[in-house]
């Protein structure tokens, strides 16, 4: 009977070995995908922010977009690129105001529109390309000023 005792306890503190051995593999390899997982959030929120930044000065690459992507994807990969971003003095006031108003400030409606226009016409008319390049250069100038005046337009005293 002692004997089966020591087997029983033996076996069963073997079993217990056995289960927290798997449970810390487990949790090794959980928290290995979880570490690279943000490291993959965080490299792909650089390159959104990076996009969105270019985004800026280039009239066809939709800056506020990929500026709240970037927000999304470090709000999951690396909170501390969130709250850089988030409490930049240029790229949060302008990341906020949209969450919070779903609308763009006139300055910036007048701006983008008509370097987006001014870009897309000189496309158009001075380069040598087909004419239904032309066209699709113009049909891409009209969809994206119909998707930005189709935002509400944000008042100085929300800004």
């Amino acid at each position: 009977m002692f004997c089966q005792e020591v087997t029983s306890d033996g076996a069963d503190f073997k079993s217990k070995v056995r289960r927290t051995a798997v449970s810390v593999r487990n949790f090794i390899i959980f928290a290995s995908a979880n570490e690279s997982m943000n490291i993959l959030l965080t490299i792909l929120g650089l390159i959104s922010l990076g996009l969105g930044i270019l985004g800026a000065f280039l009239p066809v690459l939709p800056t506020t977009p990929l500026l709240l992507l970037a927000a999304a994807l470090f709000l999951r990969g690396n909170r501390r690129l969130y709250d850089w971003l988030m409490n930049h003095p240029k790229l949060g006031p302008y990341i906020t105001n949209f969450l919070k108003h779903k609308a763009i400030p006139l300055r910036i409606k007048i701006i983008s529109i008509s370097t987006l226009w001014i870009t897309l016409l000189y496309c158009a008319i001075f380069l040598d390309v087909h004419i239904i390049l032309r066209l699709c250069f113009l049909a891409i100038a009209t969809g994206v000023t119909i998707h930005i005046l189709s935002y509400k337009t944000l008042d100085g005293k929300d800004e």
